[in-house]
């Protein structure tokens, strides 16, 4: 196997990987990912057992054990371009070894739960209310710097998607990936599920309107209307499709579920974002040792 270079992947003095400064050792079978560094320890305390804690950055890490099985939660910042980070360095803690920096011959394949924040784009689908993610879908060009290739359903859901939105010609190709469905059986009950729109920015990209024009002012429409067979799109956020397209792609079982802060169609925000999140925590917790 060809030895990867120190250019290429990074490790510090302590033997971790660069910016999530941890070692292999140090890393969970499943990891939770949220966007928000204050978000770590608010999952982490209802863990039976914390066993390591890490910071660099944004980038803070609690490894410690729910129960008889180990677990990651992690910052992973705002974004497409951190998950590209957060999502190749997880894989080298897991499927590198750092001594020879060659890829392991036995590949492991870690569970990766997104825990995040999310706007509505249906109405029947309120503030404070849990989406779970069939469909990670990109409009944020991350997965077009990788080789990757759609089946034939995907191709048909894309072409439809751009036909309907028009969103091709103004930000380059959209690409979607399904979530594992080994996880999402297990988050059915209390929650909605629809195809999850990954933007790479907060406001023009969400079809927000401040001091700046944006280029399709009907997006928020056009994202709620859009139907292909039993498919339709539930909520828009910035990091879901980054980590199901590369999960995929690198082999592991990834799920994202969002608490709705935001119902984009009714105009509405919720009145308290943070107990909303604290109950999806909760839920998830309460059906990790099942699901996991």
């Amino acid at each position: 196997m060809n030895r990867i270079a120190e250019s290429e992947l990074i490790i510090n003095s302590r033997g971790a990987v660069y910016h999530l400064d941890l070692r292999p050792e140090e890393l969970g079978d499943t990891v939770v990912t949220v966007g928000d560094p204050d978000r770590v320890k608010e999952v982490s305390k209802y863990f039976d057992q914390v066993e390591v804690k890490r910071q660099h950055r944004e980038f803070i890490s609690h490894t410690g054990r729910v129960g008889k099985k180990r677990i990651t939660v992690l910052s992973s910042g705002i974004g497409p371009d951190n998950i590209d980070i957060v999502l190749n360095e997880l894989d080298a803690l897991a499927n590198i070894d750092f001594t020879s920096r060659e890829i392991r011959k036995e590949l492991k394949a870690l569970n990766i739960i997104r825990l995040g924040t999310s706007g509505s784009l249906q109405e029947d689908i309120p503030v404070d209310s849990f989406v779970a993610s069939t469909h990670g879908l990109g409009v944020d060009n991350l997965l077009n710097f990788y080789r990757h290739e759609h089946n034939d359903e995907e191709k048909e859901l894309l072409h439809s998607f751009i036909t309907h939105t028009q969103i091709h010609s103004q930000t380059g190709d959209p690409y979607i990936t399904r979530c594992a469905t080994s996880l999402i059986k297990h988050f059915v009950e209390g929650f909605h599920q629809g195809i999850t729109v990954t933007c790479p920015g907060f406001y023009g990209p969400q079809g927000r309107i401040l001091r700046l024009g944006i280029r399709n002012p009907e997006l928020i429409n056009r994202l709620s209307d859009f139907r292909f067979g039993p498919h339709r799109i539930s909520n828009f956020e910035m990091e879901t499709s980054a980590i199901y397209g590369l999960g995929k792609l690198l082999g592991h079982h990834c799920l994202a579920l969002n608490a709705i802060v935001a119902n984009r169609v009714k105009k509405e925000f919720s009145k308290d974002g943070q107990a909303a999140v604290e109950n999806l925590i909760k839920k998830f917790i309460e059906k990790f040792d099942a699901a996991i």
